[in-house]
């Protein structure tokens, strides 16, 4: 059994060389180029003002060989599928969620946002045109999600 002292200075490393970004709004991260061996973001990037410039952006601050995560919703592409969350993403989605919550709108704009979205091989040539020299997809849940890795 480790002790608590071994486990905090393994802690205290991770720490040191990873950042969990959950939500960052600006387009100018606030930090050097090459800080991060590792960036994240999940269900974020969709809503950033510019994809292309947030992609550069995360890129500028990643170490050489460093690895950028996207986990966002996406479109599944087995065409019946595809259908059928169309079907409830524009119509089923925004009647339960609105009424529950009252905000039938942010629903409204869920689903027009997840339909502009690149995802697959859209999103793997825009995170290549952003200077990541390889991306990989992993689709989730038959592709209602991906989650995209791109390292420097």
């Amino acid at each position: 059994m480790q002790d608590a002292g071994f486990v905090k200075q393994a802690f205290a490393g991770i720490a040191r060389r990873y950042v969990l970004a959950n939500h960052v709004l600006s387009m100018k991260l606030p930090f050097q180029d090459s800080t991060f061996e590792v960036l994240t973001v999940a269900f974020g990037l969709r809503n950033m003002a510019s994809w292309p410039d947030a992609l550069t952006e995360m890129n500028r601050v990643l170490t050489e060989r460093g690895a950028l995560y996207v986990l966002d919703f996406s479109l599944p592409t087995l065409p019946l599928i595809r259908q059928a969350y169309l079907i409830y993403l524009k119509h089923v989605m925004p009647r339960i969620a609105g009424w529950i919550t009252g905000q039938t709108e942010a629903y409204h704009y869920l689903c027009g946002s997840i339909e502009r979205f690149p995802s697959g091989k859209e999103m793997e040539a825009l995170m290549l045109s952003r200077g990541f020299k390889s991306v990989r997809t992993y689709r989730l849940t038959f592709g209602i999600a991906s989650l995209y890795e791109a390292v420097k």
